[in-house]
């Protein structure tokens, strides 16, 4: 089984250096420490410690060591033979240092693919609140009041509501339930001050 025998930075005769019995790469990190593998709850990581790197290796830090093989030959990287033996050494290594170099050549997991990522089509947006037309509420306004002033702010209301929904129908805006509330109202109260004058000059007509 062969194992990566670089290190960026050196040339071949600093990693024949670096070898150790049996040509098995003797590899060395940050200030000349193994690194210190292991994972929480993802791929295999080298960090780098002082003493780390003989840390005895749990069961989850073989089988992750192990997916990580596993992807590796999936993607081609190794032949079955090269894998079969690497898992085996994985299974049998007592040190997380051990699982280090089982992966030093391989890449943190299976290669994602690159997905395009379109822009999301207006159907699945959401519908954006459309602004409230303020005619339409000063003639809601109005047409309350009408109650506190005894019918008077009933002709506002009924302006402004015409003026509010005219408005609403050319532009979109919200609003259109307000005017027409201040709209029933303002013709409800002009209404009855047209009777309550028609009756009072009938009244004055009549006495005359």
């Amino acid at each position: 089984m062969s194992y990566p025998s670089w290190q960026p930075g050196e040339g071949p005769k600093d990693a024949q250096a670096r070898q150790g019995p049996g040509g098995v790469p003797s590899w060395r990190g940050q200030g000349g420490q193994p690194p210190v593998w292991y994972g929480q709850g993802g791929p295999p990581q080298p960090v780098y410690g002082d003493g780390g790197h003989s840390m005895l290796a749990s069961h989850a830090d073989r089988e992750r060591a192990v997916d990580v093989l596993r992807a590796g030959f999936g993607e081609g990287r190794m032949e079955q033979s090269e894998f079969e033996k690497r898992v085996a050494r994985a299974y049998a290594a007592r040190t997380v240092g051990e699982l280090a170099l089982l992966v030093a050549d391989l890449p943190q997991g299976p290669v994602p693919l690159p997905v395009a990522v379109g822009a999301v089509p207006r159907t699945f947006l959401p519908l954006p609140v459309p602004k409230t037309n303020e005619k339409a509420i000063g003639s809601a306004i109005c047409g309350g009041l009408c109650l506190v002033t005894v019918g008077l702010t009933g002709l506002p209301a009924v302006i402004l509501g015409h003026s509010a929904r005219s408005e609403i129908r050319r532009t979109g805006e919200g609003g259109d339930g307000l005017a027409l509330t201040g709209l029933v109202i303002g013709w409800l109260a002009t209404a009855s001050w047209t009777l309550v004058v028609t009756l009072l000059l009938i009244a004055a007509l009549t006495t005359g």
